[in-house]
């Protein structure tokens, strides 16, 4: 029996029932990279993905992420493929254009994996049950169809358009800075829902975590005790259009409060800070701040620890033989 032979049963249109939207992202990264994937994604969702998917009625842009691939919104579900079939024939495009994309990335078991010939025919097939015009070259609007944990689900698609990449050209730079895709990340872990939060670097440098974090919105602030750095990152934050606050002066001189600070440990034979003066930061990152992100390149739970903090989470960032600490503290 083929797959769109198969008998239909427990057909279910999704916005028929009371379920909540559910929103189905894939996932890539590369090894070096896992555990910093997994720690904005448990940041996002509370929950890791396995085999690269993940299920959640919690909505993210996938262009925020350095490591979502592609999003798909559930419009309907079944347990075969001729369940989307008979629930596809429902959609009427009118005068738009469209094309179905079958994700490549799910959790199909080996024997049952679909090749390319078969994913073009199941595209063509459900395409052919949609009232509409099918445009595989510039559509109007993209449908995704994708199996998990057993059913199939069908929805409307969106990818990854890595945004961040064009982020990686700034005026200035600083060889010892974080890579945008690690800043990106870094600023979804500290900042998931920007709704209502207030952020601060307070040891910004040239500003990368402050530039993707202003990218998505998120409510942040910079502060900076070297004025010619502190300047870069204007420099940076200006040159690809966003607006941001970078003041001059040392983290012990702040006195607003914030939800979370982002804190990227000075460090290198360039860096003149003392074990001291980070233990300082530390306690002044938690007078500041409830929630405190720490980056660094030692092992220092002890002096968090030490400081007052408590290590919620963590995740390691990798480039060769050079890794990096993200912790995650409350």
């Amino acid at each position: 029996m083929g797959l769109f032979e198969q008998p239909l049963k427990d057909v279910t249109r999704l916005e028929n029932d009371n379920q909540l939207p559910a929103f189905i992202y894939t996932y890539a990264c590369r090894e070096d990279e896992l555990s910093l994937c997994q720690l904005e994604t448990r940041s996002f969702f509370g929950k890791q993905a396995q085999a690269n998917i993940l299920k959640s009625t919690i909505q993210i842009e996938p262009d925020r992420s350095p490591f979502i691939k592609e999003r798909i919104e559930v419009l309907y579900h079944g347990d075969s493929l001729p369940h989307i079939l008979e629930q596809v024939s429902h959609i009427q495009m009118f005068e738009a254009t469209f094309k179905v994309i079958f994700v490549k990335i799910n959790d199909l078991e080996p024997a049952d994996k679909i090749e390319y010939d078969e994913r073009r025919a199941i595209e063509r097939e459900i395409g052919m049950h949609i009232e509409g015009e099918a445009d595989i070259h510039k559509p109007d609007h993209v449908f995704g169809i994708i199996a998990l944990g057993g059913r199939w689900y069908f929805g409307n698609y969106m990818r990854n358009k890595a945004v961040w990449l064009h982020h990686m050209k700034k005026p200035r730079n600083y060889s010892i800075a974080l890579s945008t895709r690690v800043a990106r990340a870094a600023a979804n872990i500290a900042v998931p829902d920007p709704l209502g939060v207030k952020a601060i670097d307070p040891c910004c440098g040239i500003g990368t975590v402050l530039v993707e974090a202003l990218s998505m919105g998120i409510d942040i602030v910079g502060r900076d005790i070297n004025p010619f750095i502190a300047r870069g990152a204007r420099e940076n934050i200006a040159h690809f259009g966003f607006e941001g606050n970078v003041t001059l002066g040392d983290i012990s001189d702040i006195t607003a409060s914030y939800d979370v600070a982002i804190i990227d440990m000075p460090y290198n034979l360039f860096s003149t800070t003392t074990p001291e003066e980070q233990f300082s930061i530390l306690q002044h990152a938690r007078r500041i701040a409830s929630k405190v992100i720490v980056i660094t390149i030692e092992s220092i739970d002890e002096m968090i620890a030490n400081a007052g903090l408590t290590i919620a989470d963590r995740g390691v960032a990798k480039k060769g033989l050079f890794s990096r600490q993200i912790l995650v503290c409350t």
